[in-house]
């Protein structure tokens, strides 16, 4: 068991997969796969009870789960998860971005998820374990990456509304390849309508699976209007600008600052979203956290006040919009392309987290 108290970190203790996927297999199922759709040989694993706390960290072969029916997870929703990404370097080493973030961020959502939080200690060794047995599966080609999915689940039967006195942790790893593998491509935003993301006091600012089912209708009315992502308003108002479906929204202007909605509840706080603002301001421009209406933005761009826009997370790190399109305006970003701004940015971020350059701010932490 691990002590919460002086962050003393457990042992996962191992059982190893006794089929773990050949060489030639690997290779084959890490070859421009869909985002998302591999997984490795293990998973790592601890359990909490309300009468033991934390308690027996593991590393298993990857299966299925095993729920009751009457688990909470499946009848109130109650689960939280993160997203990262483990880097091979040119030498071999792996590093993590940030990790100690996504833990703080973790245990944040648990938090307003009434979901035993785990230790940040817990959620290091957790990972170092898990990247021990797969180290084979950390890519090393050129922008791809392990992509690491800790999750917390009430697991306990019961149809009562209350929390869950058992949660399970379940981390599980897939191996991604270059988010863009033909090249940076800009995206068209569609701007939600008839639907929110979160409101005032809601679960907006925890990362948990409620919030992300509620954009699969909204995404969907982008696709069918020819759109990659949705833009999501503001609850309370329909005015003000929030965040896509999973991810943080930018707008570079033309007298050099550069506009992001303010968190305020509703807004997931991204890890990438914090690393990009402070990116900026290292390089001496001025980033301002603000309310911004979708009249704002959208007059921005059409009168060029606004000459760029992207948006980033873990996933796509910085991607470059083109339009913005609702049922009353489709207006072009710029000239459509990836802007200048933005591509520099992305290119700083990526060779920070690939090693090709100094990690001036401290953000990598070697795991391997």
């Amino acid at each position: 068991m691990s002590d919460s108290t002086t962050g003393t970190a457990p042992t996962f203790a191992v059982t190893q997969n006794p089929a773990p996927a050949s060489a030639a297999e690997r290779a084959h199922r890490m070859d421009s796969q869909p985002f998302g759709t591999v997984f490795t040989d293990h998973l790592a694993k601890a359990t909490w009870t309300a009468e033991q706390g934390w308690h027996d960290h593991r590393i298993e072969p990857f299966g299925d789960l095993v729920l009751h029916p009457g688990a909470t997870v499946l009848h109130y929703g109650q689960q939280v998860f993160e997203g990262l990404k483990a880097y091979r370097w040119a030498d071999g080493s792996i590093h993590l971005f940030r990790p100690e973030a996504n833990a703080a961020r973790l245990a944040t959502s648990a938090h307003r998820m009434a979901l035993a939080p785990l230790p940040e200690a817990d959620f290091m060794a957790s990972v170092e374990a898990l990247l021990t047995v797969d180290e084979q599966w950390v890519p090393s080609a050129d922008e791809t990456s392990l992509y690491l999915r800790p999750m917390l689940i009430g697991t306990e039967p019961c149809l009562g509304v209350r929390p869950s006195r058992t949660v399970e942790y379940v981390l599980l790893a897939s191996p991604v390849g270059a988010y863009f593998p033909n090249g940076v491509k800009p995206v068209s935003i569609w701007v939600a309508q008839g639907y929110h993301r979160a409101g005032n006091g809601g679960t907006g600012q925890a990362k948990t699976a409620g919030n992300y089912a509620a954009s699969l209708l909204p995404q969907q009315q982008a696709t069918d209007h020819g759109c990659d992502q949705v833009l999501f308003l503001d609850a309370a108002r329909d005015t003000y600008v929030e965040e896509l479906g999973g991810m943080n929204v930018f707008a570079v202007r033309r007298d050099g600052t550069i506009w992001t909605p303010r968190v305020t509840g509703t807004i997931l706080e991204g890890v990438t979203r914090s690393s990009v603002i402070e990116l900026l301001r290292a390089e001496g421009r001025e980033v301002v956290e603000r309310d911004i209406s979708i009249t704002e933005l959208r007059d921005g761009i059409a009168d060029g006040a606004i000459q760029e826009a992207f948006a980033c997370g873990t996933a796509a790190v910085v991607t470059p919009i083109a339009r913005l399109v609702s049922p009353d305006h489709d207006v072009v970003v710029g000239d459509g392309g990836p802007g200048t701004v933005t591509m520099a940015l992305r290119q700083r971020l990526t060779d920070i987290q690939y090693g090709r350059a100094d990690d001036v701010m401290g953000w990598m932490r070697r795991v391997g």
